[in-house]
């Protein structure tokens, strides 16, 4: 893996992490269950990052630093598919613990 490819995927990662941002206590579940799937579309993300890493792009047209930020792009929309689409459980569990830090339990 090049250095370029390295600075490229750490550079997204760092773009890509984001606090989880806090909700308002009076919102509802739809809000809690959209954020925990937008956390789950993000992990998803990134354990595909380094599935794509070493692809190499078809000749003559593929390669390059827009071939890099495109697939970056295309990772992250197949996380946020992947979660729409059930995902791995973990936006449940995320819900899950949302909800009982704002009953305070």
């Amino acid at each position: 893996m090049s250095a370029d490819t390295m600075n490229l995927q750490v550079k997204s990662a760092f773009d890509n992490a984001k606090a989880l941002p806090r909700i308002n206590p009076n919102a509802g579940n739809g809000k809690v269950r959209k954020m925990a799937e937008k956390y789950e579309a993000f992990f998803l993300s990134q354990v595909l990052q380094p599935m794509f890493a070493n692809i190499k792009a078809a000749e003559p047209f593929g390669g390059g630093v827009g071939e890099d930020m495109w697939r970056s792009l295309q990772v992250d929309e197949y996380g946020k598919a992947l979660a729409a689409n059930g995902g791995i459980g973990l936006a449940d569990g995320i819900m899950r613990e949302i909800l009982k830090l704002q009953e305070g339990t």
